[in-house]
């Protein structure tokens, strides 16, 4: 069975490293620390630039505080969509619920249709559902080709029991486990059947830069290497023992 790694990454630099270290695909966005928002296109186009649209799938998501959006969010949503597929990304990373907890599908018709060929992916959206099953079977019904979920646990690992059941249950769809992954969770997401494991892979940087007023708190976001690699060395060795 073969299960893909992908690593969030929120500049060009974390991209190059990331798939230099061995990830097979990316989530680009900004703002992790809030959930992760819509990078800018000068963004989306350094990145496939770098390591190619193929391996890049944009997170395009407004704002934070909750899924459920008005019409003219919705309508940003689509032409963000738009602009990362001209960009040359091979995915978009989408989510959106409606006040009741489905998926809204109104919205979905409208983000498939301007993804194209693209990829179409839900995020942890649906792990604030309350019954995420139906709406895992909504997703179908829309065409969305891969469902990023932690189980509806705060952390993969101590959802396995539901993402089994997404296994189960996903028909065409694309089952990857992602939120507080550590690289030692690993084979044992794996060993539920997922198709792929997400994670950031998160380090700090500037720590010692000068910040303050205006300019939030000291240091950012870089892509650790070291953990890509680990990430890499846990999902190969989850491989191995599905294929032993």
């Amino acid at each position: 069975m073969s299960v893909t790694l992908e690593i969030a990454v929120q500049d060009v630099a974390g991209a190059r490293a990331a798939v230099e270290a061995g990830a097979d695909r990316l989530e680009l966005c900004q703002a992790l620390g809030v959930g992760g928002l819509t990078p800018s296109i000068a963004l989306i186009e350094g990145a496939v630039a770098a390591v190619g649209g193929g391996l890049v799938n944009v997170l395009v998501r407004p704002r934070g505080g909750g899924f459920v959006y008005d019409d003219d969010e919705v309508a940003l949503v689509t032409a963000d969509i738009a602009a990362a597929v001209r960009a040359g990304a091979g995915g978009v990373v989408v989510g959106a619920l409606t006040a009741f907890g489905d998926a809204d599908v109104d919205a979905l018709r409208r983000w498939r249709d301007a993804a194209g060929e693209a990829s179409l992916v839900f995020h942890r959206a649906i792990d604030a559902a309350p019954d995420p099953l139906a709406v895992l079977a909504q997703l179908r019904e829309a065409r969305v080709d891969r469902v990023l979920t932690s189980g509806g646990a705060t952390r993969s690992i101590d959802g396995l029991p539901a993402l089994a059941r997404f296994v189960r249950e996903r028909g065409d769809v694309e089952i990857m486990a992602g939120g507080g992954v550590g690289t030692g969770d690993i084979a044992a997401i794996v060993g539920v059947g997922v198709q792929a494991v997400h994670l950031s892979a998160r380090g700090q940087a500037g720590l010692d830069s000068p910040s303050g007023p205006g300019g939030g708190t000291s240091g950012h976001d870089v892509t650790d290497v070291d953990l890509v690699r680990a990430a890499v060395a846990a999902v190969r060795g989850a491989r191995g023992t599905l294929t032993a």
